[in-house]
């Protein structure tokens, strides 16, 4: 794993390189699947700024949330830290992180209300653009993941070793499954999967159900093969796991409803 690499001396992330080179992509394939709908690419461009700050706060406030005891232990033993400063040393590691489900589930939010408001944009239209761009993002998002060493897997008999990661220092000198590089080839194929329906215009207004159908059994399987502990556990299943079960029982259930409701009704 390569969590850093320098460019004329300067030190940069390769996570962070990982989500720019996603996010521009997502930019390229949202503005030509947009064209369908007559969507300009200025309306683009807000959509994206809209889902982004969605994806920031939603993906902080369910990473605080999994880290609901480390937080309060900090605030219970607030007098012992010498000033702000340190109180906001000692809470970083508890607030700093975002969880994909929080962020995608505030980025949804966002563009639904973002939707509401615009007098031209159709929530349906949106949403299926965005259903699509969100596996190809994730994609590059995992990628990241494994060269940055973080959301590692669980050690193993085969797969990848390092010994010079400072992120997560955990990881070195220990064979881990690389459950990073899995995840981004399936959201790859269900990019591929939603990129077909929406160009040959099926499930029109359907397609972000059947993106909620596909990767959570995708991200339900694989959160048996994650080997970190920072991700929030409820009885014998993680966070993730139980939003996955959610996401994917709603979308069947939406998919139910929208089928017998006629194409028009779904527009809005």
């Amino acid at each position: 794993m390569f969590p850093f690499f320098e460019v004329f001396g300067r030190v940069i992330g390769t996570y962070s390189v990982c989500s720019v080179v996603g996010l521009l992509l997502c930019g390229l394939v949202a503005t030509l699947l947009g064209k369908r709908y007559k969507i300009a690419f200025e309306d683009i461009v807000l959509v994206m700024l809209v889902a982004g700050a969605g994806l920031v706060v939603g993906g902080h406030i369910l990473y605080s949330i999994t880290n609901i005891p480390g937080i309060i232990n900090v605030f219970s033993n607030i007098g012992k830290y010498g000033g702000i400063i340190e109180f906001g040393q000692a809470l970083a590691p508890y607030v700093g992180g975002m969880v994909f489900y929080g962020g995608f589930i505030g980025a949804v939010i966002a563009l639904m209300i973002y939707t509401k408001r615009s007098k031209i944009l159709v929530r349906s239209q949106i949403l299926d653009i965005f259903a699509v761009c969100v596996p190809l993002f994730h994609t590059f998002g995992r990628i990241g993941c494994f060269l940055g060493g973080c959301c590692y897997g669980v050690e193993s008999s085969w797969g990848f070793i390092t010994h010079t990661n400072t992120i997560s220092p955990e990881i070195n000198g220990v064979v881990r499954f690389p459950v990073q590089l899995f995840e981004a080839g399936f959201n790859f194929i269900i990019f591929l999967v939603l990129l077909g329906l929406f160009l040959k215009k099926k499930q029109e207004g359907k397609i972000m159900y059947w993106y909620l159908i596909m990767y959570p059994v995708v991200r339900f399987t694989l959160e048996f093969f994650r080997g970190d502990e920072i991700r929030g556990f409820l009885w014998f299943f993680s966070t993730s796991q139980w939003l996955s079960i959610i996401l994917f029982v709603f979308a069947i259930v939406k998919l139910l409803i929208t089928k017998r409701r006629p194409q028009s009704a779904m527009s809005e």
